[in-house]
């Protein structure tokens, strides 16, 4: 469902409608190279696209984007996220289909990092995959974007906020979130090219216990850059 109304929430997408939000602070990122992964999608500067559908996870995130963007929310976590991006996606033509823009707030696992992120490679961080690529199956937990700033972004179900936890994590990657993985992971599947745009909300340890006092400042920043791209 998609239509330039505020927001679609994932709840609704029974209903067939559709609906589809920083400036140049892009943070300075680290290269790695992952095995296991695919490339999704190629976007320039103020390239002009069919349409844009920006998906965020919660509406918070997604406040400040202007009326004009279709806009998708899709809850939190892996799950609600790739049923709901699946679902809106299949909703277009097959060759026509939008746009992804994630835009979203992170957990940042370095304190040097701080501000706005495009992601170039995006694991999805809890999965056992060194195991059940042993096991003979073949596991996709890496996807990488041609056009990111060089950070990785991890994703995972679980709310990071204990530094111990952080700091490991922090060994494969840069940033924390809980959906990107699983909105690029789905907008690959369906055909659709995806970008990630993630805003340091917190440091992933107890200060990710105020994550919902920081949201606001994270969502301007968002729009803005939204924006300013498209």
């Amino acid at each position: 469902m998609i239509r330039s109304r505020r927001f679609v929430i994932a709840a609704t997408l029974a209903s067939p409608e559709p609906c589809c939000e920083t400036t140049a602070r892009y943070g300075a990122g680290r290269g790695h190279a992952h095995a296991h992964g695919s490339v999704v999608g190629r976007r320039t500067r103020r390239q002009q696209v069919n349409g844009i559908l920006v998906v965020s996870a919660t509406k918070s995130e997604a406040l400040h984007v202007p009326e004009r963007y279709d806009t998708l929310i899709t809850g939190i976590g892996k799950v609600t996220a790739a049923v709901a991006v699946t679902a809106a996606l299949a909703r277009y033509p097959e060759g026509r289909r939008p746009l992804v823009v994630n835009i979203g707030t992170a957990g940042a696992l370095r304190s040097a990092h701080g501000g706005l992120y495009l992601p170039s490679t995006v694991i999805n961080h809890d999965i056992s995959s060194e195991v059940l690529r042993s096991l003979g199956h073949p596991v996709a937990d890496t996807l990488t974007f041609e056009d990111g700033d060089g950070t990785i972004l991890a994703t995972g179900d679980s709310f990071v906020s204990d530094a111990e936890v952080r700091d490991a994590l922090a060994a494969r990657a840069d940033l924390v979130d809980m959906e990107g993985f699983a909105i690029a992971s789905a907008s690959a599947h369906m055909g659709a090219s995806c970008r990630l745009v993630k805003h340091v909300s917190d440091h992933a340890d107890e200060t990710a216990m105020d994550w919902p006092k920081q949201i606001d400042n994270s969502a301007r920043v968002l729009a803005e850059w939204l924006v300013d791209m498209y």
